[in-house]
């Protein structure tokens, strides 16, 4: 089972379920963890996982052979992403734009295209008390971040429940993150902005058709416009997490709820049985 761990906006407290829901059911059964919010992941401050592995991922980016090449502008024809532009006498690659696909590489007729890697980011696994975790982290200045992400969903454990800490918003790297879960798990917060970035999550979710279940974090008692939009949308509200000093400042010295609090814990696994009932 793949359970992803998203929201429509940032600092809602995605990665806080996240850690605490992996945390509470292992030891129950087998979990990994794998944050794939590699421009910023921070799970690792709450898991404190050991490292044992460091590897380098490098994206395919185009390199074209002067010799061979009569600048036809098959390359620049094929590619999706404007990361080729061939003019009267050379080829222009724009390395910020290219996704790797080597769709150039495969259809140049004159085979006047070879692919050099580019590295972009790293992956860094290990284990919290023999759970598997595995983070991406990508490159300062690198701009294309799915590819990293895919790289570290290839180290999922189809064995185990997966809990995937997936970036904020709706773009690219949250569609790659969400892509392939069982059910996606958004997290937001009972204020307009909250509302109105979870609305963006739940269509973009809808459109992928992946099942969607919602907790409201740091929730006062005012939660009537998000359990309404969700009650509209035929969206399951599973969780609600209350405003609690003693939370925010047992996060701010990297310790997780059910270490402050441990009668969080069986909140969490009831959290996971909702899960459970919503999978088809």
């Amino acid at each position: 089972m793949i359970i992803s761990i998203a929201s429509g906006k940032g600092g809602t407290g995605k990665t806080t379920v996240a850690v605490n829901l992996a945390l509470s059911l292992e030891g129950m059964l087998p979990v990994q963890f794998l944050d794939c919010d590699v421009e910023e992941p921070n799970a690792y401050f709450f898991l404190k996982p050991r490292i044992d592995d460091k590897r380098a991922v490098q994206l395919p980016i185009p390199e074209v052979l002067d010799s061979r090449c009569t600048y036809c502008g098959k390359c620049a024809e094929v590619c999706a992403y404007n990361a080729i532009a061939v003019l009267k006498d050379s080829v222009l690659i724009f390395p910020e734009l290219c996704h790797g696909c080597g769709g150039c590489h495969l259809l140049c007729p004159e085979k006047a295209i070879r692919e050099k890697g580019h590295r972009i980011g790293i992956i860094e696994s290990g284990t919290v008390n023999g759970m598997p975790f595995a983070h991406g982290k990508l490159d300062i200045g690198q701009a294309m971040s799915p590819p990293l992400i895919r790289a570290v969903k290839n180290l999922i454990k189809p064995d185990r429940t997966v809990i995937i800490d997936a970036p904020a918003g709706t773009s690219c790297p949250v569609v790659e993150s969400v892509k392939g879960s069982d059910l996606s798990l958004l997290v937001t917060e009972p204020t307009p902005f909250g509302l109105n970035d979870l609305s963006l999550a739940v269509e973009t979710l809808k459109e992928m058709g992946i099942p969607i279940g919602v907790v409201i974090n740091r929730s006062d008692g005012e939660d009537r416009l998000i359990r309404d939009y969700c009650q509209e949308k035929k969206v399951p509200v599973l969780m609600s997490i209350p405003m609690d000093r003693t939370i925010a400042e047992a996060y701010s010295r990297g310790q997780t709820i059910i270490a402050n609090q441990p009668s969080y814990k069986q909140r969490f696994i009831n959290l996971y049985e909702e899960i459970q009932k919503l999978i088809p």
